[in-house]
């Protein structure tokens, strides 16, 4: 029997337990499915949903309020009582291929994920022995791109059509209120017909009218639904690929309040710096200077000063986002053919070594390279040694009290392409590599690959089984790799709309 590819882990975050001990559990995500290792021991603890459990929500005794259904479809079947009956469990795949995002709160009291096609942003608690409990899943109207949290852990998500949202962390058991306009705009009568209409421009009238009605009513219908809490705080005309929430204090010295902003960035090259809640609607500056879009930023919480911002340009730009003002433009060095496209996939800021250095990781999409740099007390930032991995470099951990950088790593494509697959899987699987500062490096700083019996022990246990056909049907293939990478589609094609919008 053929030996199977194993899915890469996509995402990865560090979790800290109930009784506060940190980097105590990290959850990826791989395929359709989460897992929860043990940090210390590289255990896998847990799988979300198990295998053979029709709705993953049933094994949670915390279920979604939101959720809505016959009791009898929520209900948990006793697995050993199908099998007294001879009933067989009918196993249904999920609604998803992907979970996209996985991040948790600051304190480590609850993950929140996003599974791919069905659009939810699910919420869990991680219990003490590693176990998920879904706490809530709500279907967003259009799938989020990036998910932080706001100081109160209020969720912030941003989505590919423009839209910032709010919405609490756990949702309220009632329904939303309908708004009171809505329903006075589906319930107008209008009393016009084409029987009493007898010029061309009424008519024409007439039908506009009739047809607004038609889609009040729609909305109507659909606002009949329950609504999970949610507000609109912003949009975008431009396709939006990233989010950051992050506090500054008060100018005035006499004040101890801070001050909170969002920003946001689009495929249209801008970064926009708006107020943070309830003045989202406020736009403080832009920072403007890259000229592809925008995939990743990232502010270090010890020097929230500092944006630090990528995307389809060939170098990184650190700004003082407050003034709109960039304060250093520094290359991305990448060993590829001569013109080949880069494309930041992942930021990552890290304070390392017994001197607290200051780390700013970079990774690009379809790059087996983790590029590193320190930052400087004035922003400026300094290319390091760079890390060399096994294979495209899918996201970054970072353990500071070890020193380590843990990289995921994808074990399926051939190292340096986003389409090429491997001809055959490599047992026990790549799934992540370690690396640690070299002792007395110099003014150099180099890394060091090391291998541990956590490392050992997520390799070994592996995830899930890529499912493909019998003769590895290219479609499969291609579908696997649009959906691990998407910065290409992105990039502006020739002739497309370039002006500012």
């Amino acid at each position: 029997m053929a030996e199977s590819f194993q899915h890469p882990l996509q995402c990865m975050q560090f979790v800290k337990k109930k009784n506060g001990d940190s980097r105590n559990v990290l959850v990826a995500s791989a395929g359709a499915k989460l897992f929860s290792y043990a940090a210390g021991s590289g255990q896998r603890l847990s799988v979300w949903p198990q295998d053979g459990v029709d709705n993953p929500n049933a094994d949670s005794a915390r279920s979604n309020p939101e959720i809505e259904g016959p009791p009898e479809k929520k209900r948990k079947v006793d697995p050993s009582s199908e099998q007294k009956t001879g009933v067989e469990s009918t196993k249904k795949p999920a609604a998803w291929t992907n979970i996209p995002i996985v991040t948790s709160t600051s304190n480590g009291e609850y993950l929140v994920a996003l599974t791919g096609e069905d659009k939810c942003v699910r919420v869990f608690q991680i219990e003490e022995d590693g176990s998920f409990v879904q706490l809530s899943e709500r279907q967003m109207p259009k799938r989020p791109c990036a998910i932080t949290f706001m100081e109160n852990n209020n969720i912030l998500a941003g989505d590919k059509f423009g839209d910032v949202y709010s919405m609490p962390l756990i949702p309220s058991a009632e329904p939303r209120a309908v708004s009171k306009t809505r329903n006075q705009i589906g319930s107008m009568r209008i009393a016009a017909t084409n029987l009493t209409v007898h010029t061309q421009r009424n008519l024409k009238s007439l039908e506009m009218q009739l047809e607004r009605q038609n889609n009040a009513n729609l909305k109507k219908t659909e606002s009949d639904k329950p609504i999970f809490d949610h507000d609109l705080l912003l949009g975008h005309v431009s396709l939006l690929t990233d989010v950051a929430f992050v506090s500054l204090p008060s100018p005035d010295p006499s004040s101890t309040n801070k001050r909170s902003y969002i920003l946001s960035a689009d495929r249209d090259e801008h970064i926009r710096v708006s107020r943070g809640p309830p003045q989202a609607h406020v736009i403080e500056n832009y920072c403007l200077g890259h000229k592809s879009f925008i995939s990743k930023l990232c502010i270090p919480q010890w020097a929230p000063e500092f944006l630090i911002s990528g995307g389809g340009d060939p170098h990184l730009m650190v700004w003082n986002w407050a003034a709109g003002e960039l304060l250093h433009t520094v290359p991305l060095a990448e060993e590829s053919p001569e013109g080949k496209e880069v494309a930041v996939r992942g930021i990552w800021p890290a304070s390392l070594g017994s001197e607290a250095q200051r780390f700013i990781f970079v990774s690009l999409e379809g790059s087996p390279t983790l590029q590193t740099f320190t930052l400087e007390a004035n922003g400026s930032i300094t290319p390091q040694e760079p890390i060399k991995t096994s294979g495209n470099i899918l996201d970054v951990q970072v353990t500071e009290d070890t020193n380590t950088v843990l990289v995921s790593i994808d074990c399926i494509r051939e190292a340096g392409s986003t389409q090429e697959w491997r001809s055959s899987p490599v047992l026990p699987a790549s799934l992540l590599e370690a690396f640690r500062l070299k002792q007395g490096s110099g003014s150099k700083l180099e890394w060091e690959s090391i291998s541990d019996a956590v490392i050992n022990a997520i390799n070994d246990a592996g995830t899930s089984s890529v499912s493909l056909s019998a003769d590895g049907d290219q479609k499969q293939k291609t579908a696997l790799n649009d959906s691990l990478y998407t910065l290409a589609n992105l990039r502006k094609k020739f002739g497309e709309d370039n002006d500012e919008r």
